[in-house]
């Protein structure tokens, strides 16, 4: 689940120069290193959108990020986002003022030149058309923006909002070309005018082709001459046999855990073929409705909190490919900590009890755990079922599992008929503003009745506005410890990336990080 994802006058930006990001890498012509063979890639997930104010999905924000450029981006292995239309961007005033220059000689697939119009227009334009399925709420702190030349765009912000570039690295900040997309709704004809280092040459359901952009300037070194990437619409065995076959170079989103430690466990390089293992912020929770009459209990929270056994999920359910997580933000995110299990420790059946009885319960607690089946990966249903058989062994509880379709399992969420189920989310941005501010307050994404007016109306918002993010580790420490003592959810694991590839092909361990920005131009056949 992708969370709902962020200017100056002339006589002012000699004074704001010091405080400007430097471009790294940022000679022209990025491109220029072409080499290799067109690489075939393919994954499970769809594309649902060519259109950057519509996509708001794995699949649509491959496309993104590779044929549409953002001011900024994340470079392979950091998740500190630097220039990349830009030449030059930083904060003024606060964190309310955010002024980028743009480097010279950009222009789009089309030789369009990309000016400070195209950038005002298609941040407008997404927060105008404002589509469901879209990146505005990650832009929703933009008050105004105003263009003063060609080559200077300033973002006047309502709110101080310091992780503003993390939001407009991402997917959410693609420019496009005024000149071909309408100011108030969606492109329609499947086409994309890019400046990014490739274009959309054509796509169907079963295929998109990408070839090389020879007017992109910018970092990235491309290393093929295109990308072909086949479609296999949620077919995980189609997917497979299309590896064995050597009909694809690249599997990518999509294999099971099952086959991917099956691949691990076998001597894979015998078959021509390398699993390659990379780092992710994915993580999925149990969610309580803190206003369900059972585990609207925190006692009944903490005895669950007690009893769930991570290391078992992990091994015996995702076959190794994830990771125990013990806290809201994720590890390699900076603010991270361990607060529950400093809290709660390891799989303590005593410990559970003594939760109950200090609440007043003597008998089994009976319970429902929900799921739904492929939403959140294929083995979460598997997993539910886990967990509420680790919460019977103890003798505590009477739980079961059910699963129902992911669009009911929706409503009854925001109906509040449930009072446990499971929620996955793969993030925007690697901060850690994207895994603390959408979950909490009234309108919070996991739709579990939790707020907390200290979190939301103290320390989110210090966070929010220091630029200096190394600065906010004790903040989101105490927030995470808040979140760990009245268990509003409980973490469960943190996934790992993995693509897997024959003989001849390289550089994917550049395109597999907390980011979750594949980068076409890192790979390389032949």
């Amino acid at each position: 689940m992708k969370a709902h994802n962020k200017w100056l006058t002339a006589p002012l930006a000699a004074g704001l120069a010091a405080a400007m990001l430097s471009g790294c890498g940022t000679e022209q012509g990025g491109g220029s290193g072409d080499s290799g063979d067109t690489v075939r890639v393919g994954m499970s997930d769809d594309i649902m959108a060519t259109d950057p104010a519509a996509g708001y999905d794995p699949g649509s924000w491959l496309l993104f990020n590779n044929v549409f450029q953002s001011l900024l981006s994340f470079p392979k292995g950091t998740s500190e986002p630097e220039p990349e239309a830009a030449d030059k961007c930083g904060f003024q005033s606060g964190s309310k003022v955010y002024t980028c220059t743009l480097r010279d000689g950009l222009k789009f697939s089309n030789g369009n030149p990309l000016t400070s119009e195209d950038v005002k227009f298609s941040f407008e334009r997404a927060l105008k058309i404002a589509d469901p399925s879209g990146p505005a709420p990650l832009l929703s702190t933009i008050d105004r923006i105003e263009t003063p030349d060609e080559k200077t765009v300033v973002f006047r912000l309502k709110v101080p909002d310091a992780t503003f570039p993390s939001k407009i690295a991402s997917g959410a900040g693609s420019i496009v070309d005024h000149r071909e997309y309408p100011a108030d709704a969606l492109r329609t004809d499947g086409k994309t005018a890019g400046s990014g280092p490739y274009k959309l040459d054509s796509i169907s359901k079963t295929e998109a082709v990408f070839t090389a952009n020879d007017a992109y300037h910018g970092n990235a070194k491309r290393r093929n001459s295109g990308v072909t990437l086949k479609l296999y619409d949620g077919d995980r065995e189609a997917l497979s046999k299309a590896l064995s076959a050597d009909e694809i170079d690249v599997a990518y989103r999509g294999l099971s855990a099952d086959e991917i430690a099956t691949l691990e466990a076998s001597t894979s390089a015998d078959k021509g073929i390398e699993v390659v293992q990379g780092t992710s912020a994915e993580v999925q929770h149990l969610v309580f409705n803190v206003k369900d009459p059972v585990v609207g209990k925190l006692g009944v929270r903490k005895a669950i909190a007690h009893l769930v056994d991570r290391e078992a999920l992990v091994q015996d359910i995702h076959k190794s490919t994830a990771t125990p997580l013990y806290s809201i933000v994720p590890a390699g995110i900076p603010g991270h900590n361990t607060a529950f299990f400093d809290t709660y420790g390891s799989p303590d059946k005593g410990k559970a009890e003594k939760a109950l009885r200090s609440a007043g319960i003597t008998g089994k607690v009976k319970l429902t755990l929900w799921s739904t089946p492929s939403r959140y990966g294929p083995s979460t249903d598997q997993e539910v079922k886990a967990i509420a058989e680790q919460l019977n062994a103890s003798g505590l509880f009477d739980a079961d599992a059910k699963s129902v379709a992911y669009e009911q399992y929706e409503k009854d969420i925001a109906a509040g008929k449930y009072g446990v189920y499971v929620k996955g989310w793969v993030p925007d941005y690697p901060d850690a503003d994207n895994f603390t501010t959408p979950f909490f307050g009234d309108d919070n994404v996991l739709g579990n009745r939790y707020d907390n007016a200290q979190i939301t109306g103290e320390l989110l918002p210090a966070v929010a506005a220091s630029p200096d993010r190394s600065e906010t580790g004790s903040t989101y420490n105490k927030v995470q410890d808040l979140v760990a003592e009245e268990l509003p959810l409980l973490p469960l694991w943190q996934g790992k990336q993995y693509a897997v590839a024959r003989d001849g092909v390289t550089g994917l361990e550049w395109t597999l990080d907390a980011s979750t920005v594949f980068r076409f131009w890192e790979i390389k056949k032949g």
